[in-house]
């Protein structure tokens, strides 16, 4: 076993001062969080450059900060596919889902799928895909979070995991959708922030020439670094990955919950400009940081750390600005880890409580009270979950982990959701078969992929080729959908898509 690093004190303070503000805003907002409504949707009083921070907050997550910059700073160019990957979702978004999803839903993405359905078959198939997102997205951001923590702590990979686990927790259970809105847009800021001074400091390095730094990648690792191929090299690999991250984005059921924090529509889509805006900036800024962590910091050093990369960005850090920047960069990643953890089991807690409990168990016919409990119930079995989940996938790269992520929101969540809002003859079974073939396939061939079979099983061949299996499982998630439907019409569905028209246009 690797020893662990010594402690760093400064990285503690920062960690320390991080969890007591987050404490203080869970207090605060305690104290409003008396209903379901305010638990799930913080009262719908978000305004839009709020929203905006805290979806930005919510989307730059550990596989953003940590994960890309160590693709990055590991494979060099191909790395970009993940940061334009992530980012051209948006538009998609914007567009096509925020307007329908304010105005159709109430706490949760299902709401809009069942709107004009049958509610108990789509919302269990919904929470199915729904809580496989919620799973793959969240052991992304526990493996990050249990890296971070033992580089900087010197406490062991597994403690470090249950100490995160606990403290998110803390502030989910108590202070529900407004702590985890305040704390993302706390942490957005930081992290753009951070992010930026960062990349300024490997910039000055090179009088501020990106031309001179790529130059220097060059002389260092040969052209290939700014070349395609070094981590996705088959063509088809690419395209499959590409449009899983375009097309997740606007099925992840943390992303979409956000949407239901708002007054209105307008106030949703203003918030996904402001939003796409300084996400843009963002992974602006991870290019840099995984170049510069590629030459100043070098590929030995960011291996023998973690073998997935996920350390770039830190060790940069404690290259350009020493170790009381480290421990600020550090306190940042932390803050990125918790926000995005808190959003994630926000989002599982709404689909167990409001999907299965209320809507499939009790059939609409629950308590307020009732509702409120089963939803902080959720939220313990979610965290300790999570636990478990990040100790099992110790050593993944956490951007490609939550690259999986979106290969199942795009297969499961994605095309229903299209279907439903857009298509008239969509039914019931449908949009039901549609989700549970596209998460199961999802799910099948991720566990035939290289990526398990000879990474985690090490067998010597994997049984399906491709790392992402989107291009495979979007169109056949969408193929069944609309045979489904077509073979078994549903006439109280198609009478119903007038209502959807209207409402997506007019609201209630």
């Amino acid at each position: 076993m690797t020893p662990a690093p010594q402690p760093n004190v400064i990285a503690m303070a920062g960690f320390g001062i991080f969890i007591a503000l987050s404490l203080i805003i869970t207090w605060l907002a305690a104290r409003r969080t008396n209903t379901t409504e305010d638990f799930l949707a913080a009262g719908r009083s978000v305004t839009g450059w709020q929203n905006g921070l805290a979806l930005a907050g919510d989307y730059m997550s550990a596989a953003s900060f940590l994960g890309i910059a160590g693709l990055v700073a590991l494979s060099g160019f191909d790395g970009l596919i993940y940061s334009i990957g992530f980012l051209v979702g948006w538009p998609v978004v914007m567009f096509l889902i925020a307007e329908p999803l304010r105005n159709l839903g109430r706490y949760t993405f299902t709401d809009v799928v069942a709107f004009r359905l049958q509610q108990t078959p789509v919302r269990v198939a919904s929470a199915f895909g729904g809580l496989a997102v919620v799973a793959f997205y969240l052991i992304a951001q526990m493996v990050g979070a249990g890296n971070l923590i033992r580089l900087l702590f010197g406490l062991q990979y597994e403690v470090a995991i249950v100490i995160v686990g606990l403290v998110m927790l803390a502030y989910v259970l108590f202070g529900g959708m407004l702590a985890t809105t305040w704390v993302q847009i706390v942490k957005a800021v930081l992290l753009l922030g951070g992010a930026g001074l960062l990349a300024l400091l490997v910039l000055a390095r090179f009088s501020f020439n990106p031309l001179a730094l790529f130059q220097e990648a060059t002389r260092q690792y040969g052209d290939a670094v700014l070349a395609p191929g070094q981590l996705v090299s088959n063509p088809l690999d690419a395209i499959s990955l590409g449009i899983a991250l375009m097309f997740g984005t606007a099925g992840l059921p943390h992303i979409l919950m956000r949407f239901y924090t708002v007054p209105d529509a307008q106030t949703a889509r203003s918030s996904v400009a402001i939003a796409t805006a300084v996400i843009g900036v963002f992974y602006l800024f991870t290019f840099i940081l995984g170049f510069g962590a590629m030459v100043l910091v070098g590929h030995d050093a960011i291996r023998a750390v973690d073998a997935g990369g996920n350390m770039a960005a830190p060790l940069l850090a404690e290259v350009v600005g020493g170790q009381a920047f480290l421990g600020f960069i550090s306190a940042v990643a932390f803050a990125t880890i918790l926000a995005v953890v808190a959003g994630l089991t926000l989002a599982g807690a709404a689909a167990l409580s409001h999907d299965i409990w209320v809507s499939v168990v009790r059939k609409g016919s629950a308590s307020e009270r009732e509702q409120f409990l089963v939803a902080r119930g959720s939220t313990v079995l979610l965290a300790l979950a999570s636990i478990a989940l990040g100790i099992v996938f110790k050593g993944q790269n956490v951007a490609y982990m939550v690259g999986l992520a979106f290969a199942i929101a795009a297969s499961a969540n994605f095309p229903a959701l299209v279907l439903s809002v857009f298509w008239k003859p969509c039914t019931t079974h449908g949009a039901q078969a549609s989700m549970i073939i596209g998460t199961i396939s999802t799910l099948t061939l991720i566990y035939l992929s290289p990526t398990i079979q000879i990474d985690i099983l090490k067998h010597s061949a994997a049984w399906f080729p491709l790392k992402n299996p989107g291009l495979v499982t979007i169109p056949l998630s969408f193929a069944v959908g609309i045979i489904v439907s077509l073979v078994a019409p549903e006439p109280d569905a198609a009478r119903r898509f007038a209502d959807v028209e209207q409402r997506i246009h007019f609201g209630e």
